[in-house]
């Protein structure tokens, strides 16, 4: 369970906290992925006390929180959505 609320669930709050501070799109991608690798491997240090998990294990799960935190920013954003095509003007 604590590996579920870590590699999911915070960096999808690491998104939105992210995308509510900055309300730019490339500010908070970069706040969003750095904070969200920086939360992985604070949550490693201190839910895993013994040393089972190293920086390397983190290092290799951290692109999958950091994946989350931007899908989350830029579905608030609403760029996976895509864009509107133009219409064309017809002389």
């Amino acid at each position: 369970m604590e590996a579920l609320v870590v590699l999911v669930v915070l960096p999808i709050v690491v998104g939105l906290v992210s995308e509510f501070a900055f309300r730019d799109t490339t500010r908070a991608s970069l706040a969003a992925a750095i904070l969200s690798s920086l939360t992985v491997y604070a949550c490693l240090e201190l839910l895993d006390p013994g040393g089972t998990w190293n920086a390397l294990a983190g290092f290799l799960v951290s692109p999958l929180a950091i994946a989350f935190s931007l899908a989350t920013v830029l579905t608030c954003f609403g760029v996976l959505q895509g864009r509107r095509p133009r219409r064309r003007r017809r002389a």
